[in-house]
């Protein structure tokens, strides 16, 4: 099966089926939490700047909310489906439950490219999503955020809309605005910092010092640069990295010997994380192919990129020496190579531990901004950090106390603490 083919839902599901056996959970609790509780389709009419009329479909998915609010980015993507979302809400519930947040899981998105798109025309879309959205979407029912292809300016727009339709002023409608306009300090920061915050205890657990560490990272996105700042600042090397390059519809991987200089790229990159082959080989760079990220001889791999992205064709090149991948994007290993690294022994810091950082950092710009009082980015930090610690800890000590595999351990207790509050509210 193609990676491409994979169904990120039915791969959702069937983690959730597996852990929901494991708890024993009754039937009527699994075929609530395997499902949103409620989704939104809709339509959004944009005049384009040539005179025509183009519609776009939009999509939020609401997957459960007892613990709270659902929470969730809006992906702008040309192949944006909804079991993509569907799956990646499920997710969203079980993240913010295991970091312990009182908020439930949501995402959203629209169907669009805005590499091909004015500014104006992205403006209309955002606005267009929250009109359709209003009245479903709010600080007490469902707080959006930033996610693939979009931004804080994407963000200001919906607030703008939303306040607009309401008469209101509700800051903590959507995370991920700018700093100045409600949004928080260290928001940028926190995904990729989170990463690295969890990875540094999981080398530790091995006896391995980051000094002594190297990486293989694949993509380029901002959860990507500041994964590899964090780890840079902890003396590890990152020595490949891989990421699309639009331009040219190629992925490259490019790999230095002693570690990239992540200035090198930056300043090679353009907004959309894609990086100019010839420049880097100017630079000194090998320049090979994109999914050679994979194969290197380094003791972690990060896939800080997009779903599917290790998978039956090429989980058996995961070089001896690796002794972590640790999931920073949402859904990077497929169920069929998720069975071979679980077989071998691998250790794999599921998704929805690693890149927590990013909806702990909402959640407190969300409580910013509720109570209008907004804090230095050291605090900011600080709090993600200690959050992201100890709920790495409490994974990494269940899974060695009853060994079990981590990605069953992080399901095991946020699955528990859902379906808790959803027997506490008398749903079940």
């Amino acid at each position: 099966m193609s990676p491409l083919s994979v169904n990120l839902f039915d791969t959702a599901q069937g983690e959730f089926d597996h852990v929901a056996e494991m708890l024993h959970l009754e039937p009527g609790m699994r075929q609530l939490l395997r499902e949103p509780l409620r989704e939104y389709h809709f339509l959004i009419p944009v005049h384009m700047d040539d005179g025509s009329v183009q519609v776009f479909k939009g999509f939020r998915v609401q997957h459960n909310d007892a613990r709270g609010p659902a929470k969730g980015g809006i992906r702008f993507h040309p192949h944006e489906s909804i079991d993509m979302l569907r799956a990646l809400a499920m997710w969203m519930t079980w993240k913010c439950a295991l970091m312990d947040l009182p908020l439930g899981g949501g995402k959203g998105g629209v169907i669009c490219d805005p590499h091909n798109l004015s500014q104006r025309e992205v403006e209309q879309i955002c606005r267009g999503w929250v009109r359709q959205l209003a009245r479903n979407v709010g600080p007490a029912q469902d707080v959006p955020a930033p996610d693939v292809m979009t931004n804080s300016q994407y963000m200001l727009w919906m607030l703008d809309e939303y306040e607009a339709i309401h008469g209101v002023r509700a800051p903590g409608f959507i995370t991920g605005k700018p700093v100045g306009m409600g949004g928080s300090l260290g928001r940028v920061e926190a995904t990729g910092f989170g990463v690295i915050h969890v990875l540094n205890e999981a080398l530790k657990g091995l006896g391995v010092s980051p000094k002594k560490a190297a990486a293989s990272v694949q993509g380029f996105g901002n959860v990507a640069r500041h994964a590899i700042q964090k780890f840079n600042e902890l003396g590890g090397a990152v020595t490949c990295v891989s990421c699309w390059n639009n331009q040219d519809k190629t992925s490259y991987a490019f790999r230095k010997n002693g570690g990239i200089v992540l200035e090198d790229m930056l300043d090679v990159a353009n907004g959309f994380g894609d990086v100019d082959p010839e420049k880097m080989r100017a630079l000194g760079y090998d320049v090979l192919p994109g999914d050679e990220w994979i194969a290197q001889e380094v003791d972690v791999l990060i896939p800080a990129a997009l779903e599917n992205q290790i998978h039956e064709g090429n989980v058996g090149n995961i070089h001896s020496r690796v002794k972590i991948i640790i999931e920073a994007a949402n859904g990077p290993t497929t169920p069929e190579a998720d069975a071979v690294l679980r077989a071998n022994g691998m250790m794999v810091i599921p998704d929805f531990l690693a890149n927590a950082g990013g909806v702990t950092c909402s959640y407190f710009e969300q409580v910013q901004s509720n109570t209008n009082f907004y804090w230095k980015k050291s605090k900011v930090l600080e709090l993600v950090e200690a959050r992201m610690i100890a709920a790495y800890k409490e994974v990494a000590q269940l899974a060695r106390e009853q060994n079990l595999y981590m990605r069953d351990t992080a399901y095991m207790i946020a699955i528990r603490r859902v379906a808790n509050a959803v027997k506490s509210r008398g749903w079940v």
